[in-house]
């Protein structure tokens, strides 16, 4: 995907790819705070709030790729406090593909979910 210098788009598109093999990282990822679900993405390209992303993401042993688009709601800056990692919150779009993929995230986390333990963003 590329930009247009004078791109008219309230906001600059980007499209980031993310595949979590493990529960635990699945578990420090997920936002569930947020409506409609969300996930935090390791990156280190500088985002906006707000900003439209694209993403593809992966789940566990699942060969699936599953495409997902929402909006940054969280950023996490490069040598934040507490050595959090650098990257972006992003809320996913409130559509059918969203609802599938929160479920299926929250199927494989199970009891999990009510776990106390930090995660990138809370």
């Amino acid at each position: 995907m590329s930009e247009e210098p004078n791109s008219k788009l309230p906001s600059r598109a980007g499209m980031l790819s993310l595949s979590i093999k493990e529960r635990r990282a699945l578990y420090a990822a997920y936002m569930p705070f947020v409506q409609g679900g969300g996930l935090f993405i390791p990156t280190t390209k500088p985002y906006q709030m707000g900003d439209q992303v694209y993403m593809v993401l992966t789940l566990m042993e699942d060969p699936t790729r599953l495409p997902i688009s929402g909006k940054v709601v969280w950023l996490t800056p490069s040598g934040a406090q507490g050595n959090r990692q650098q990257g972006v919150g992003v809320q996913f779009d409130n559509n059918e593909r969203a609802a599938e993929v929160c479920s299926k995230i929250e199927n494989i986390l199970g009891n999990a979910m009510k776990s106390t333990r930090t995660t990138h963003t809370m």
